[in-house]
């Protein structure tokens, strides 16, 4: 059997990335310390021998970690994110997003992995104006959690030059789906929207609801990540996002509810667009779930959203009080 890492296991999309990893056969090693993740995300794999779950800060990893022996395949999800907080704590991104890569890097070379897939983020482009933007548009990182995720990148694809580790990195746009963090004021669109859906809040739409997001299903994304993992591909860039941005407004006509309209917050673009054209020719992949599967899928969890302990109506309104708080700002 195939053997893979995937670090930041338990968080949104790594969980994912586990699930499709064991559906097609693999032992895998969750590596997460829970900061962000949730152990409930890998509920179905309580009682599945080809999962191994381990609580660890990867920033503290061995370069001759045990965990990475005899490892096919390492898929790097492992950090944190949000803006607003990295420009608060910077050191803590930069730890977590640099400090915690370089160690799965070279445990990862020392191991002698077939391919190592750095999960990198379309924030390093900044408010791009290249429309869609393509893999060689100009670098603009403005905030310390862009710059943490594109040094990740850069070291990254600087271990696949110095060392000749097979390595891919993969910048995503909007990624939404089941799973999607909720928690936090200041969390991605889909998850704010969830919260307030689940409690019968008004939805938060920033400025008049006309900028468009490239939303990209989860399962796509990891499908993606495979794809590349197991191509003979090395030392390349590839966007991820659907090709086809959506307004936010027809975010809430998908949701459905009542709309509240906050200001435009500085420095938010008007549009993020992928250009996909490389990762469809390179590596053959396109979406298979459409933007209206996709939203309904996800209110299709609502129920699901009630039963969890994590959202008390509390937390709910601590959590939307925060976010005008710092919109007043």
């Amino acid at each position: 059997m195939p053997r893979a890492v995937v670090t930041g296991g338990a968080g949104f999309i790594g969980s994912h990335m586990v699930d499709l990893l064991v559906d097609r056969g693999y032992t895998v090693v969750v590596i997460d310390n829970l900061a962000t993740g949730r152990i409930e995300n890998l509920a179905r794999h309580r009682r599945d021998a080809a999962v191994e779950f381990h609580q660890i800060d990867m920033c503290t990893l061995s370069a001759d970690s045990r965990l990475f022996k005899d490892v096919d395949h390492v898929f790097h999800f492992g950090g944190i994110g949000d803006i607003v907080p990295s420009i608060e704590r910077p050191l803590e991104y930069m730890r977590a997003n640099v400090d915690g890569t370089l160690a799965v890097l070279e445990a990862s070379r020392r191991a002698g992995v077939r391919k190592f897939v750095y999960a990198a983020s379309s924030s390093c482009y900044g408010m791009a104006t290249e429309l869609p933007t393509s893999e060689g548009a100009p670098i603009r990182p403005e905030y310390p959690y862009a710059l943490s995720k594109y040094m990740g990148e850069s070291a990254t694809l600087h271990w696949g030059q110095v060392y000749r580790l097979p390595v891919v990195s993969i910048r995503m746009f909007n990624v939404y789906g089941p799973r999607v963090r909720t928690t936090g004021a200041y969390g991605a669109v889909f998850g704010v929207f969830l919260a307030q859906k689940l409690h019968g809040k008004p939805f938060t739409v920033v400025g008049d609801g006309t900028q468009r997001r490239d939303f990209v299903y989860v399962t796509d994304v990891a499908r993606a990540y495979l794809m590349a993992a197991e191509s003979d591909q090395a030392s390349e860039v590839f966007n991820l996002g659907s090709g086809n941005p959506q307004t936010i407004n027809r975010l809430v006509e998908l949701m459905g509810g009542e709309v509240v309209h906050v200001p435009k917050r500085p420095s938010e673009p008007d549009c993020t667009w992928a250009d996909t054209d490389k990762i469809g020719r390179v590596l053959g992949w396109r979406p298979d779930v459409t933007f209206p599967q996709g939203v309904s899928a996800m209110l299709g969890q609502i129920e699901e959203w009630r039963a969890a302990p994590l959202w008390t109506p509390e937390r709910i309104e601590a959590a939307t009080r925060s976010w005008f708080e710092h919109l007043a700002r």
